[in-house]
């Protein structure tokens, strides 16, 4: 499996993640299950959003496991 999600932009995922649940619930809302796209790219390593742009922020040359 090919990771394209580096350190940093892990980090910035997670923390965006929390963030996202914690407005939903004190807002009380189910909006804040958004928080599982950035948490879920987070925990694995990669974004399906990257690939068709050809990002890749993981410092890794070959980029797999």
């Amino acid at each position: 499996m090919i990771k394209n999600v580096g350190g940093i932009d892990r980090t910035i995922r997670f923390v965006l993640a929390v963030v996202i649940f914690a407005i939903g619930i004190y807002y009380q809302s189910w909006w804040g299950l958004i928080g599982i796209i950035p948490l879920t790219t987070a925990l694995t390593q990669r974004c399906p959003a990257f690939l068709p742009l050809g990002i890749n922020t993981c410092k890794s040359e070959t980029g797999k496991k």
